[in-house]
């Protein structure tokens, strides 16, 4: 009797996945809740000239993808022409939003990562564009060297259509900056196989 009970627990304590994009979803709203932010539709985006409003926190939801997208900084330069190839620089922080906590980032000069800066250590990420679709791939960086994998999660290539990707000269000049709520689908190897979501800030510019 006591067996069966351990096994009809067990049975019981089992996770579908489909109880954990349930959980995800939960997790994601809740999110988007405390955190005050105004989710926008991808119409009232467009018909905002492809901006989000910063003081009215909003976070334009994106049908295809799933990702919510805040634009904090278009960027310097221009957007990545079709057919173009190029290496970006990228600094970012990954908070786990099933965990309630960051779980990787290289944007933060108070913290270290094997001895040094993690300031010093961007991540290196070269990018192509083929109409309206982008690749890319991991070089070297923080993300790279923790998730020990070159792929780039599908939710970092969402903002490319939307910001410039330029590399600062002047004091007025600024590198694109976002913010993503980035479901497990569009996220990396471990996010997708854990089905967790992810929220991150990243700022993009070109190496060169």
């Amino acid at each position: 009797m006591i067996a069966f009970a351990a096994v009809l627990s067990s049975c019981n304590d089992y996770e579908t996945y489909g109880d954990k994009k349930e959980k995800e979803r939960n997790a994601i709203a809740k999110f988007i809740s405390d955190s005050s932010i105004v989710v926008i539709s991808e119409d009232q985006f467009n018909q905002q000239g492809y901006t989000t409003n910063l003081t009215r926190n909003e976070f334009v939801k994106l049908d295809k993808s799933g990702v919510y997208m805040q634009i904090v900084r278009e960027g310097c330069g221009d957007k990545l022409k079709d057919g173009e190839t190029t290496r970006l620089v990228c600094r970012f922080s990954e908070f786990d939003i099933l965990e309630d906590t960051t779980t990787v980032c290289n944007n933060d000069p108070t913290l270290a990562y094997g001895g040094k800066s993690v300031v010093s250590i961007p991540d290196i990420i070269q990018v192509s564009r083929s109409s309206s679709s982008y690749t890319a791939t991991f070089e070297s960086g923080i993300m790279y060297t923790v998730y020990g994998s070159s792929s780039v999660p599908a939710g970092w290539l969402v903002p490319l259509t939307y910001i410039k990707i330029g590399r600062p000269q002047s004091m007025t000049d600024d590198c694109a900056k976002v913010r993503l709520i980035v479901p497990h689908s569009q996220g990396h190897a471990t996010a997708s196989s854990n089905v967790t979501p992810c929220y991150y800030e990243i700022t993009y510019q070109r190496e060169s």
